[in-house]
This record gives C-alpha cells, sequence and structure tokens, in this order.
C-alpha cells in the first residue's frame, strides 16, 4: 500500500465540503440539496464514479467551481469521493442538507482552511484515509480571545 497526501487547491474566498457516496445518483441529489439551500450560492461539486466507465461526474451552478472541484475530485482519485466547493455561503448553511443525501455515507470535512487528503492506494485503487485540515494549534484562548470569537459570530449574524 501507498500512503500520499493530496493538496486541494482552491481560492482563499471558497469553501471546501469532502465527502464519501455510494451511488451515481450522488451528483444530481447533492446538486438539488445545494440549490435549494439558497438562491445565492454558487457551488460546483464533483463524484468520482468507482465502478461502470468510472469517470468523474460533475456539476454546479458555477462553472469555474464545477471545474475546479472536477481537478480536485481528479487529484484525490479515491473511489466514491466527492468535492463540493462552495461561494456566498458556507459550509455551514448546507452541512445538514448534504448530509441527509441518502447516498451520502461520511463527510471527511467541510472548511475554508487549507486541505490535505491522505490517500492510500493499493492494486485495487485509491481510498480517503482523512484529512489534514488546517494547522496545528498554537495555544489555548484567553479571555480576549473569547471576547474576540463572541464578537466575531454576533458581527456575521450567528448569535444574537
Amino acid at each position: 500500500m501507498q500512503l500520499s497526501s493530496v493538496r486541494i487547491e482552491k481560492p482563499e474566498d471558497v469553501n471546501l465540503i469532502l465527502g464519501q457516496a455510494h451511488f451515481i445518483k450522488t451528483v444530481e441529489d447533492v446538486h438539488e440539496a445545494l440549490a435549494g439551500a439558497s438562491p445565492r450560492l454558487q457551488f460546483g461539486l464533483a463524484f468520482c464514479e468507482s465502478s461502470g466507465p468510472r469517470l468523474v461526474r460533475r456539476s454546479g451552478n458555477a462553472p469555474e467551481l464545477v471545474d475546479l472541484a472536477t481537478r480536485a475530485a481528479q487529484a484525490i482519485g479515491a473511489g466514491h469521493a466527492f468535492v463540493v466547493f462552495l461561494r456566498e455561503g458556507y459550509p455551514v448553511n448546507v452541512l445538514n442538507q448534504v448530509k441527509a443525501v441518502p447516498e451520502v455515507c461520511r463527510v471527511f470535512c467541510a472548511t475554508a482552511n487549507p486541505v490535505q487528503v491522505v490517500v492510500a492506494e493499493t492494486e485495487q485503487g485509491r481510498g480517503i484515509l482523512g484529512v489534514i485540515d488546517g494547522c496545528t494549534p498554537l495555544g489555548v484562548e484567553r479571555e480576549e480571545d473569547v471576547r474576540e470569537r463572541k464578537e466575531l459570530l454576533r458581527r456575521i449574524g450567528y448569535k444574537l
């Protein structure tokens, strides 16, 4: 078995959802879940089909994000992996809808951070072992950090 890491390339203003599903219908159902979440949401998604023609299936409402997701899915190359890139919305706004799609088995991460995907490769194919989401913590929050966190959540409208 070979282990490798795949760095997900994305602009800073783009969020990522990386998961695993189990059926070709995933692309259409995840598209519908995202499109129904917000009329402003821009997204692109790609799904690595793991049997039959084994194509990277793709969809979305923002061609740039569809291309980005397709390139990421190709780089990961793991069966049944899916990649969603978002703009004008955050994973927290759509994650429950994505997880509720019947084909979705798991979500590895939902983030705006830099991501590396840890991939195992055998004679059969490739699989995702996990992700490295962001960077290592530098310490524990102090009272000032708690205050700033709470202010941020209120400023962006997530808390009263």
